[in-house]
C-alpha cells in the first residue's frame, strides 16, 4: 500500500512539473504588451560563464511597448546585444552606450494565429508529458506485488483523476493564453 501511494505522489510530481514547464513556455509567447519574461531564456556570455540576463542587468518596461535593459556594467553591453540577437526571440536591440532598447512592433492578426498555434503545440507537449507519467505509474502499479486487484484498480483510477484534473489545468493555461493573445 505504500508503495501505491509512492507511486501517484511521484506522478503527481511529474504532471506538476508538465504544468510549470506549460507556463514556462507560455511566459515566452508574447500577447502584444512587453514582458520581462520575454527575455527570460536569455543566457549572456559573462565573465566566461553563461548567465541569465536577469543575473546581469535590470529589466523594465517604460511603457507597453518597450523593453529597457539596464546592465550593471557598461562592459557587458556588447555581450548582452549579442545573445539578444542569437536568442531569435524576433527582437532588434537598440544600444545606446548606457542601456538596451528594445521596441516591442505590435502584432498583426496572422502573427497571433501563428503565436496562438505555438500555444496549442506546447499545451500539447505538456498533455503528452501527463499522458507518459500516467503511462508509467500503471506500468509500475501492476508491477507491485502483494496487491490485490482491487487496490490495483484503485491506484490507477486514482492516476486517471490526476491525469483528468492535470490536461484540465492545461486547458485552462490555454485558452487564457490564447485570449490574452488574441485580445487587441
Amino acid at each position: 500500500m505504500e508503495e501505491l501511494s509512492l507511486i501517484v505522489d511521484t506522478t503527481k510530481e511529474s504532471m506538476e512539473s508538465a504544468i510549470n514547464h506549460l507556463q514556462i513556455s507560455f511566459n515566452k509567447i508574447r500577447a502584444g504588451r512587453a514582458n520581462p519574461a520575454m527575455l527570460q531564456s536569455i543566457m549572456v556570455e559573462y565573465y566566461g560563464a553563461p548567465t541569465p540576463l536577469s543575473q546581469v542587468a535590470n529589466i523594465s518596461v517604460p511603457d507597453g511597448m518597450t523593453l529597457s535593459i539596464q546592465p550593471w556594467e557598461k562592459s557587458v553591453l556588447g555581450a548582452i546585444e549579442k545573445a539578444i540577437f542569437q536568442s531569435n526571440l524576433g527582437f532588434t536591440p537598440n544600444n545606446n552606450g548606457e542601456t538596451i532598447i528594445i521596441n516591442i512592433p505590435p502584432l498583426t492578426e496572422e502573427r497571433r494565429r501563428d503565436l496562438v498555434k505555438q500555444a496549442k503545440a506546447e499545451t500539447e507537449n505538456s498533455k503528452i508529458g501527463i499522458r507518459k507519467a500516467r503511462q508509467e505509474a500503471n506500468a509500475d502499479i501492476k508491477k507491485i506485488e502483494n496487491l490485490s486487484e482491487d487496490l490495483k484498480k484503485d491506484g490507477e483510477d486514482q492516476v486517471q483523476t490526476l491525469t483528468d484534473n492535470y490536461i484540465k489545468i492545461a486547458e485552462d493555461y490555454l485558452s487564457q493564453k490564447e485570449k490574452e493573445i488574441m485580445t487587441v
